[in-house]
């Protein structure tokens, strides 16, 4: 089979380590790709908004299966265009990608099912924006509307904050067009949970769960960013929440956009926060989370073409999904001043006994040598036997690679360790 991978990042690189198990890939193209995807498949480069040119590279190479990873292609129809000449696909079509490509319609949906999630508000007019925050609980949260690289959540902890996000978002167009409606929710409170689960339409299979770390900084300081690591399982997440999300939020929502005609095939993300209400959803994902695709599937004990394909041919429910009973930590390691201005350039350094549990994100080959091309550059993943011994793997990892200019989270696993040790 050729296999087509539409994507740059980590994300991209941990499901193409996982296809290549498959003893029938015998080709698999990555469009961008990047420098260190280059090592385990084709890098062409054709970028993954460039939808006209992916579909015409994928019929000139007679492509049998093609993966659109990233959340800009599939909200741009890239499935539609490639299932319109007759190579399927993974991943949604734009009527149900829209499910993250609109905060607004996601609210909408979950207001009209009773799904439950944050109370919100939506505006499109600035100054009703405004005079909103003059009396909105605080804390509260402000979303841009449309896609914002993963950066268009401001948790606003002062009226001068929320103030200040309202006009970053809506006057200073610090998100583009993604920031011309917003949401203002209420802000929920308790442990952070992402559930990636795969579906094809009609049955839903929660992938195992996992735990994020947004903040640039130790202890959850600082500006947000795309993720600075992952740990998989959440210990936070019990078997007894688990059966209580899949009737309350998981099955739901697949019902829901069904009954809307926007029926969801490939990943669906749920971020949720366990309240002293319940959990509760933060955010829908209509693709692969990064990073906790580089722990989640890592722990995948069946073949993933296979579980792929079954979601695109609506045979889900006939077919096996198992995880290791183990667990998984990953360590992004960074270009110094992420996520704001940050060198590049810079020589990468990985030993080849620790190469394919490292998943590059920004890498570039320069000189035929690999480079730092973006600000999130790597991450090191480790699976163990227990979360200890996980996290201790990951950063005996990250002290064995090398490239100027990093940086890392020194506590990653820190939060989840204190819940893992309780249980």
């Amino acid at each position: 089979m050729k296999i087509l991978v539409v994507g740059g990042g980590g994300r991209e690189h941990a499901i193409i380590t996982k296809i290549k198990q498959n003893k029938n890939v015998e080709k698999i193209y990555a469009l961008p790709g990047n420098g260190g995807i280059a090592r385990d498949a084709e890098c062409v480069n054709i970028g993954a908004k460039d939808i006209d040119a992916i579909v015409a590279f994928a019929v000139e190479n007679s492509i049998d299966y093609a993966i659109v990873a990233p959340d800009d292609p599939l909200v741009l129809g890239c499935v539609d265009a490639l299932e319109a000449k007759g190579i399927p696909c993974f991943g949604p079509k734009a009527n149900a990608a829209i499910i993250e490509g609109s905060k607004v319609f996601s609210k909408e949906l979950m207001k009209k099912y009773g799904i439950p999630t944050a109370a919100c508000e939506v505006f499109d007019n600035v100054d009703d924006a405004l005079k909103y925050m003059e009396t909105a609980p605080i804390p509260t949260v402000i979303k841009a509307d449309g896609l914002a690289l993963g950066k268009g959540v401001i948790i606003a902890f002062t009226r001068e904050e929320a103030v200040n996000a309202v006009k970053s978002m809506m006057c200073d167009k610090a998100f583009g067009k993604s920031g011309d409606r917003i949401v203002v929710e209420e802000f929920l409170e308790g442990p952070e949970v992402s559930v990636l689960s795969f579906t094809d339409g009609k049955t839903v299979v929660p992938m195992i769960s996992s735990m994020d770390h947004k903040r640039i900084g130790d202890n959850d300081t600082g500006l947000n960013t795309g993720g600075m690591g992952t740990v998989a399982p959440n210990p936070y997440y019990t078997d007894e929440i688990a059966d209580l999300c899949m009737k309350t939020i998981f099955k739901p929502t697949i019902d829901a956009m069904n009954r809307e005609g926007r029926s969801f095939k490939g990943c669906l993300y749920f971020g949720l926060m366990l309240t002293k209400d319940g959990p509760k959803v933060i955010e829908y994902n209509c693709r692969f989370g990064d990073p906790e695709t580089q722990v989640v599937l890592p722990l995948l004990e069946s073949d993933l073409l296979t579980v792929m394909q079954a979601t695109t041919n609506g045979t889900l429910a006939e077919t096996e999904v198992k995880f290791r009973d183990k667990h998984a930590t990953c360590v992004i390691m960074a270009s110094k001043g992420y996520p704001e201005s940050y060198e590049k350039g810079f020589e990468i350094s990985i030993p080849d006994d620790i190469a394919d549990n490292v998943f590059v994100a920004g890498g570039a080959i320069k000189d035929g040598k690999l480079v730092t091309s973006g600000g999130r550059v790597l991450g090191a993943t480790a699976i163990a036997d227990t979360l200890p011994e996980a996290i201790e793997k990951s950063y005996s990892m990250v002290d064995r690679i090398k490239f100027d200019n990093s940086y890392y989270r020194r506590d990653i696993g820190a939060r989840a360790l204190k819940a893992w040790e309780v249980k």
